[in-house]
């Protein structure tokens, strides 16, 4: 009977083939959230199904979930289709659209050392299609650096998930090297205060700086995921660089969803109460967003804006992320040499 071979390779690496280890390329795959193809309910459905099936995401008892779903699925698509179109560009989606940009500015910085590539953890292109293309070019080292700073089984503990399916399917898997989180990353925190500073120097400067990450459940943590200690690291190695005490530099955790409690404090609540206090001109930076998305032009930069204004601020100024900046070009690529220091190149 024939045997059909369930594993996948480059057809070029047959028994005929002579691959030289010291000849072959180093891929560097950068890995972000993902978006829907356009800001419609359609291009939402499959979009949402995608990330909300995710155990890492919801981790529900699947019988539970499942019936929970099938109702967001026929809500939600439209409500969010409403958001997108708030801020999709001629060029299409934000995230997609400054992710290429930071892709190949970080190419042209690593040119000669490492073949860069891009793919979403759901939607279009995928880790599996962007391995098989970095293989296919004859990369046998892959450093996997997911766009997330501070680490979380939901973000980056999910793209874990995505690299291992594809490469489990691999006759000749690539040599792996994974960076876990870079939230406290000297270049890194450097490149966020700098930032800051050109932006206050340009703008003028808030009352006070409120930096808004992305929330999840409390549950989580207390399971063992470290994502809160490391966005308070973050949050103190900004306040000593910038000279801020903690009345000043404010942290706070956004975008809940469902009726469990999230990390506190949340981000709407606490620019309706710094408001409310008479603080009239706020400053909001997201550092936990490594390109400009739906959750920073739309939730932070519009809808909390409205909330701060209906409850008697002035003005809140959303600080934009660093996207394809020079220095988020050079931090990114300080991370890819020493991450894959005793690789040929580096």
């Amino acid at each position: 009977m024939p045997q059909h071979d369930h594993y996948t390779g480059p057809s070029d690496h047959g028994p005929d083939r002579n691959v030289q280890a010291g000849a072959c390329e180093t891929g560097v795959l950068l890995v972000n959230l993902g978006t829907p193809d356009a800001p419609t309910p359609r291009a939402l459905r499959p979009y949402l199904a995608q990330f909300l099936s995710d155990r890492r995401v919801i981790d529900y008892p699947r019988w539970l979930w499942w019936p929970i779903l099938r109702v967001i699925l026929a809500i939600r698509p439209r409500r969010s289709a409403h958001a997108y179109a708030r801020i999709w560009t001629e060029a299409g989606s934000p995230l997609r659209v400054l992710s290429e940009a930071l892709a190949a500015a970080l190419q042209d910085e690593l040119r000669g050392h490492a073949r860069v590539a891009l793919a979403m953890r759901y939607g279009a292109p995928s880790v599996g299609s962007k391995i098989a293309e970095l293989q296919a070019a004859g990369v046998r080292r892959l450093l996997v650096l997911p766009l997330y700073p501070q680490y979380s089984a939901t973000s980056t503990g999910s793209v874990v998930d995505a690299v291992a399916d594809t490469l489990k399917r691999l006759r000749w898997p690539p040599e792996l090297r994974l960076v876990n989180d870079y939230h406290d990353d000297p270049v890194h925190i450097e490149a966020l205060a700098s930032r800051i500073e050109r932006w206050w120097d340009a703008n003028g400067r808030g009352e006070k700086l409120l930096l808004s990450f992305h929330g999840i459940p409390e549950r989580y943590v207390r399971l063992g995921d470290p994502y809160l200690a490391q966005c308070q690291a973050t949050a103190a190695r900004l306040r000593a660089r910038l000279g801020l005490d903690e009345s000043q530099l404010l942290l706070s955790f956004q975008s809940r969803v469902g009726r469990e409690p999230w990390l506190q404090p949340y981000t709407d609540a606490t620019v309706r109460r710094l408001a409310g206090e008479g603080i009239r001109r706020l400053d909001v930076a997201c550092p936990g967003f490594a390109v400009d998305c739906l959750e920073t032009l739309e939730e932070i930069a519009m809808q909390n804006r409205e909330f701060f204004l209906a409850a008697g601020g002035h003005d809140l100024r959303y600080i934009p992320a660093l996207n394809d900046s020079p220095e988020q070009v050079a931090s990114l690529a300080a991370l890819v040499r020493r991450h894959a220091q005793g690789w040929p190149g580096f």
